[in-house]
């Protein structure tokens, strides 16, 4: 995989297949690039240029003790579409690489970015605190540190057949080579900047991140989203959004771009050029926000 550095000295190894209008994708912890494949090859084959980036820490990507945090995964990120000299690009971003996106365009702005899609995505905030009373115990967080720390490869078996792709519901069949895939790119990963990014990706604010950012945004999430659940997220999101479009998925898990990949890369696909023009085929919409709106759609 071709690299480019940082001004830290980090090599950010990154994919870069194809031509056309760039599509930049952010992967979720504690993946890699490998994990949008299937988005790769779909927008590959529909005359795209698609780029895909290992964060810090993560993946082929220099391992490193510091910086595991919103902000450098941000810059890092700028440091690949600045080499790259990508322009009208679409960003899209899975769980953490949701915040990542979020974070680069309120950091280093819109003049690349052309349209997003966050799928399955942190912000605005995961933790709960006095103004998030909606979010997730800051005690989830600490206990998967403390499991991560205590046997990374047991607790990353346990994640990717349980909640991670809904394999734990009785109505869901376990996919061991998706299972297997989740772990090889987890263990490829260095464990501290796995550790700290668990901090990263829970207690990172992207409220006024999210409101500065003016492109139309897709915003997708699954109702049995597991481990980013959907009320203290996407729904707060699409609010905050200046221009968003909000699609809920009945049914479908957080790591819903790998075991629902077709309608997520054909919503995606139809969001790029109709930004928020709605097709009746694909389910009904109605607008619950001035500029929200939303789609519920069955499987």
């Amino acid at each position: 995989m071709p690299t480019v550095t940082t001004p830290e000295g980090l090599d950010i190894s990154y994919k870069d297949w194809g031509a056309g209008q760039p599509i930049v994708f952010s992967h979720g912890w504690p993946l890699s690039s490998d994990d949008w494949e299937p988005q790769l090859f779909f927008f590959l084959a529909q005359g795209f240029r698609v780029i895909a980036a290992d964060r810090r820490g993560h993946g082929r990507t220099t391992q490193t003790p510091d910086g595991h945090d919103l902000d450098h995964y941000a810059d890092d990120l700028a440091a690949v579409v600045d080499h790259l000299d990508l322009h009208d690009a679409i960003f899209v971003g899975h769980s953490t690489g949701g915040g990542e996106v979020t974070r680069y365009r309120a950091r280093h702005g819109l003049d690349r970015a052309a349209k997003a899609a966050l799928i399955s995505a942190i912000p605005p905030l995961m933790v709960k605190t006095e103004t998030n009373p909606g979010g997730l115990p800051k005690s989830l967080f600490d206990d998967q540190q403390a499991q991560l720390a205590a046997n990374r490869s047991v607790f990353y078996r346990e994640l990717a057949a349980g909640p991670f792709y809904g394999f734990n519901r009785p109505d869901r069949r376990p996919n061991q080579a998706i299972i297997d895939n989740w772990w090889r790119q987890g263990m490829t990963g260095d464990a501290k900047a796995h550790y700290d990014g668990i901090v990263a990706f829970s207690q990172t604010d992207l409220t006024d991140d999210l409101k500065c950012i003016t492109v139309p945004t897709l915003v997708m999430h699954g109702d049995d989203d597991q481990i980013v659940p959907i009320d203290d997220s996407a729904m707060l999101s699409a609010k905050l959004l200046p221009n968003a479009t909000l699609k809920i998925y009945p049914g479908f898990p957080h790591g819903m771009p790998t075991t629902e990949a077709a309608t997520i890369n054909a919503d995606v696909d139809h969001a790029i050029p109709t930004e928020q023009t709605e097709r009746a085929p694909r389910g009904r919409g109605h607008a619950t926000h001035h500029h929200v709106r939303v789609s519920r759609l069955v499987p």
